[in-house]
C-alpha cells in the first residue's frame, strides 16, 4: 500500500447540514461532525508533537544558551498545547481554551 500520486482530500471542513441545536435531527451529520472533531484534534496533537521534537532538539543543540535561544520554540509549543487533549481530566473548559489577555479598560 502506499500513497497516490494527486490524492485530495475531500473533507476539509465541518459537514454544512449538523444542526448544533439539535444534533440528533441527522444521525449522519452527527457522525460526520464526530469524525471531523476527531481528525481535527488529531492534527492538534501532531502539530503539538512536532513542536516538542523542534524543542528537544533546540535544547540538545544550543546547550546553556538554551533559554534565549529556544524561547520562541518554546511559546509555540506552549501555545499549542493548550487545548490539546481529549478532556478527560475533568479541569474546567477554561483551563483547556486560548489564553485571555486581560486589557487595560478591564483592570480599571
Amino acid at each position: 500500500m502506499g500513497r497516490k500520486k494527486g490524492a485530495v482530500l475531500q473533507h476539509d471542513g465541518p459537514p454544512d447540514d449538523f444542526d448544533p441545536a439539535n444534533p440528533y435531527k441527522d444521525p449522519v451529520a452527527m457522525l460526520e461532525m464526530r469524525e471531523y472533531l476527531v481528525r481535527e484534534k488529531w492534527i492538534q496533537i501532531e502539530k503539538a508533537k512536532i513542536l516538542r521534537e523542534k524543542v528537544k532538539w533546540c535544547y540538545r543543540v544550543e546547550g546553556i544558551n538554551h533559554l534565549q535561544k529556544c524561547r520562541h520554540l518554546v511559546h509555540q509549543y506552549l501555545e499549542s498545547t493548550r487545548g490539546v487533549g481529549w478532556g478527560k481530566d475533568h479541569r474546567p473548559h477554561s483551563f483547556h481554551g486560548p489564553k485571555v489577555e486581560a486589557s487595560a479598560e478591564s483592570v480599571e
